[in-house]
């Protein structure tokens, strides 16, 4: 084993967060660089007139994944950060009236679908069963540890999952698989937009990605008192008291190599030598502006982009009592707003609106008797269209949608805005393209296409984020942080 003493992470989203302390318990310095002027990467937020809005995720499962880096430090999470659970966790509203919502309680849910649907709630059952079947065979093979080590292939949970190959639905689409357990295209649709999860198209993602509605539906959905970008301010705390050291409106200019080995950190005004460094930005951009003199490799960073968003950050004026946490709008023809986003990279005239108002449950997030509405729709990464023409398109659309579907008039009733689209997801999160996903998930093969969390280059370099393996969403950036962790641990020592 080699020794090293310092660490850099660069980026400071959730991943890199987690990483760093990791690291710093491990017994290594660490320096956070983060070209922004506060942590979060895609996890930050907004502060307006009285509104707030978490700007990038807002479906919270596996919080047990954060707790854990409080209990590796020896402290209790619930001293800096708490969290409840959510139900209903969806309302799915569709044009002809009818609503279902999802539950924490599977039966229930499925009761609710039968209700309102000619769907069987045993189908729904059947169908949790067998996403609960894809995690089992899944989360330790594929996501608990790197993919791209020859070694972790030869244990008994990758020999379970080959001899039970077939349940893992690896070369069936989602759509093809949902259209045959369910009776009605409004359930098909439901379970389809679980693609949209990651950046992915159920029409061509494989129906492993079902597994994602385990994780929301069965093992729960949660809701951060304070709102997402709590869980980073509370992992900066615990970063601070451990020693981590950060460094905002510090953007890293380049990662200084030496042969095969990465030797330093270069602001805009330093040069620093570190041991160790930890990418948690985007892999694309980490290769193309970080690393001049090493060639990127092609096989993981020229993978088909994911989509990417549009969002509208609304104060409402007044409180809509039929909406909860998370309400979902779903469009006429997912195949064609599906075919819109990924073949001819153009917006479908009737897309599916995900509009989340946080202060249904807090209610500090919206000046009283008021909602912060954040209305997100799925858009193509950024190929060069004109965004602010869609912008203005789409802002007609959403308007027109959720009109028709709540039998209101909403846009008297705005008095914020703030818009999220492609060239602006990449300018404040440093996402290539605009693609917030990275990577689509659209081929059987795109969890071994994922960049490893490790360089073959540099044997000092290492990535964690959404961008790296296993993937995007706060709980794989979590489990990405900790391969890159137990890779270093298996690699070098801390000098004393």
């Amino acid at each position: 084993m080699k020794q090293a003493k310092t660490c850099a992470v660069i980026g400071s989203g959730i991943a890199g967060l987690a990483a760093a302390i990791r690291l710093q318990k491990q017994g290594f310095d660490v320096t956070v660089f983060e070209k922004n002027t506060s942590a979060g990467g895609k996890m930050s937020e907004l502060n307006a007139n009285g509104f707030r809005f978490d700007k990038g995720p807002t479906v919270l499962t596996k919080p047990e994944y954060v707790e854990e880096l409080f209990e590796l430090c020896g402290k209790r999470a619930s001293d800096y950060w708490t969290y409840k659970a959510v139900d209903p966790i969806f309302n799915y509203f569709f044009e002809d009236g009818t609503v279902v919502r999802s539950s924490k309680n599977v039966e229930q849910f499925a009761k609710n679908v039968e209700a309102n649907t000619s769907t069987s709630a045993s189908s729904v059952l059947d169908f949790l069963e067998k996403s609960a079947t894809k995690h089992f065979l899944t989360d330790e093979v594929f996501l608990q540890r790197s993919l791209h080590k020859i070694k972790n292939y030869f244990n008994w949970s990758t020999l379970r999952g080959i001899l039970n190959f077939g349940k893992v639905d690896v070369f069936r689409s989602m759509d093809t698989a949902n259209s045959k357990q369910f009776a009605d295209q409004k359930v098909v649709d439901i379970f389809n937009r679980y693609a949209s999860y990651n950046g992915s198209n159920p029409y061509l993602a494989p129906a492993t990605l079902n597994v994602i509605s385990h994780y929301e539906i069965t093992l729960g959905t949660y809701f951060s008192k304070g709102g997402i970008h709590r869980i980073i301010s509370a992992l900066q705390d615990l970063g601070e008291e451990i020693g981590i050291k950060f460094r905002f409106n510090s953007a890293v200019k380049e990662i200084v190599t030496d042969g095969n080995h990465a030797t330093g950190i270069r602001t805009e005004n330093n040069l620093e030598n570190f041991d160790l460094i930890v990418s948690n930005g985007d892999v694309y951009n980490t290769y193309k502006y970080l690393l001049p003199n090493s060639a990127a490799p092609k096989r993981f960073i020229e993978q088909p982009r994911s989509s990417s968003v549009i969002v509208f950050y609304w104060g409402m004026n007044r409180t809509f009592p039929q909406l909860g946490l998370h309400n979902m709008f779903l469009t006429n023809d997912s195949k064609q707003e599906y075919d819109h986003l990924f073949g001819t990279k153009t917006l479908y005239e009737d897309p599916t609106v995900h509009l989340t108002v946080s202060s249904k449950m807090n209610t500090k997030d919206a000046p009283e008797g008021q909602e912060n509405w954040s209305a997100l729709i799925s858009v193509p990464h950024d190929t060069g269209q004109d965004w602010n023409e869609l912008v203005e398109l789409s802002r007609k659309r959403v308007i027109q949608k959720l009109n028709g579907i709540l039998n209101t008039d909403i846009e008297p009733h705005i008095v914020f805005e703030e818009v999220l689209d492609p060239p602006k997801v990449n300018a404040e999160t440093n996402a290539a393209f605009g693609a917030v996903f990275s990577n689509s998930s659209n081929s059987m093969f795109s969890a071994f296409l994922r960049h490893p969390n490790f360089s073959s280059q540099l044997e000092n370099l290492f990535f964690c984020g959404g961008t790296a393996h296993p993937g995007p969403g706060i709980p794989l950036c979590l489990l990405s942080a900790k391969i890159a962790s137990e890779l270093i641990a298996e690699k070098f020592v801390v000098e004393n």
